[in-house]
């Protein structure tokens, strides 16, 4: 028996708070503590999250086809645990090699439990009525940072950046690989696609690529490139641009409440509308924020609508394939998206870096303003493509 949505979505939302604060967001406020500790130059140290999203990419594939076969529990359990092996690693580290090796174990752990397992779950529990799910989901998530960056730093300046590695491995061990297995359901079969789905979604093979299915892949590798490169070198950028650092970083700090918020307004739609629509919001938002950027508006208002369209493509990214393809393949397709994104993050902080040290910060911004169209366009193709399948449908 399926158990109900609430204990489902705030169980994995609990999970993916710690994952992503654990994981994704762990070096900013550690790599400081750890330069200062091991001597190590910055590259070195970044070189850690690009090698834990390469491995990931690399992993999500795999991953995906076995949520298909799974269910998920299993691979979200093993996804925790992997997470508290790589932390555990990472207060080890007093070699670049053992550094490198405990990221690698925490790109594994990423794969199998950040945001593309969890949709998978919900795509295989729910069906088509995922979505709402989905996006409950990605409120959960987006305090990750609001929660685990100031208890980073609290823990940093308090007991270290190992034994802080040490206490988020211990959240995973003893609350959420537990709370893993107590809230999923236990068997597969529990987690099967509804027959009505399947009538009602054509048939998408997981290894079939389509024209849709390419759009969504091309706008989450540029998105997530734009997201990656922004979040590393925004100080940066904002400084030449003429703000001061502590300005640059108190603006910085509006995107993640404009991300919850457009997802509250998305969750109050009650998934009234195709979820074409969140994508085209989203991508729309994101072009708006780097052009008011680009041509100087307010960098406030800029991040605002930046958020909100970021906030809007979590959602996206795992409503549409679903709308478009059905839970029978869903989990195998959402591994095969995952791949292209995740290894763009992980070229994205030397790309940014390249981009910056060759051309300048303020032309960089051009290039990132230049390159938000692209996402627009892949959201507008496949608007497109849904209008003339509709005017097929209704008039042969």
């Amino acid at each position: 028996m399926i158990p109900p949505r609430t204990k489902v979505v705030s169980s994995l939302g609990i999970i993916q708070i710690f994952a992503w604060g654990s994981s994704y967001y762990l070096l900013a406020p550690l790599a400081g503590a750890i330069a200062e500790d091991t001597g190590w130059g910055h590259a070195l140290i970044s070189a850690g999250a690009s090698v834990a999203l390469l491995m990931s990419g690399l992993a999500a594939p795999k991953i995906g086809r076995w949520i298909g076969r799974s269910g998920g529990r299993t691979t979200l359990c093993l996804g925790t645990a992997f997470m508290a092996i790589g932390l555990f690693l990472l207060s080890m580290a007093h070699a670049p090699w053992v550094y490198l090796l405990a990221w690698s174990v925490l790109g594994c752990g990423m794969a199998a439990g950040l945001y593309d397992a969890a949709f998978s779950v919900l795509g295989a529990a729910y069906g088509r009525d995922a979505r709402s799910a989905i996006t409950q989901l990605t409120l959960w998530g987006g305090f990750a940072s609001t929660v685990c960056w100031p208890l980073s730093a609290w823990l940093v300046e308090g007991i270290g950046w190992r034994t802080t590695c040490l206490v988020y491995a211990g959240i995973h061990i003893f609350g959420t690989l537990p709370l893993c297995w107590w809230a999923l359901p236990r068997t597969s079969a529990a987690w099967g696609s509804r027959q009505s789905d399947r009538t009602r979604q054509p048939h998408v093979a997981a290894r079939a690529v389509d024209m849709r299915f390419f759009c969504i892949a091309i706008a989450g590798v540029a998105l997530t490139l734009l997201a990656t490169i922004w979040s590393i070198h925004m100080v940066t950028i904002l400084t030449v641009g003429g703000y001061t650092t502590a300005a640059a970083i108190a603006v910085g700090t509006l995107i993640g409440p404009s991300q919850v918020g457009a997802r509250v307004i998305e969750m109050m739609g009650g998934g009234r509308h195709h979820p074409i629509w969140t994508m085209i919001a989203a991508t729309m938002l994101v072009f708006a924020g780097f052009l008011g950027l680009h041509l100087g508006l307010p960098a406030a208002a800029a991040l605002v609508a930046y958020g909100a369209g970021n906030g809007l493509w979590s959602i996206a990214r795992g409503a549409l394939p679903l709308a478009l393809y059905g839970p029978d393949q869903y989990a195998a397709l959402m591994g095969r998206l995952a791949r292209p994104m995740l290894l763009a993050g992980a070229a994205a902080p030397t790309l940014g870096a390249l981009l910056i040290d060759k051309v300048g910060a303020e032309t960089t911004m051009v290039l990132l303003a230049a390159s938000a169209i692209l996402p627009f366009s892949m959201a507008f193709l496949i608007h497109l493509d849904l209008m003339r399948e509709r005017r097929s449908t209704e008039f042969p």
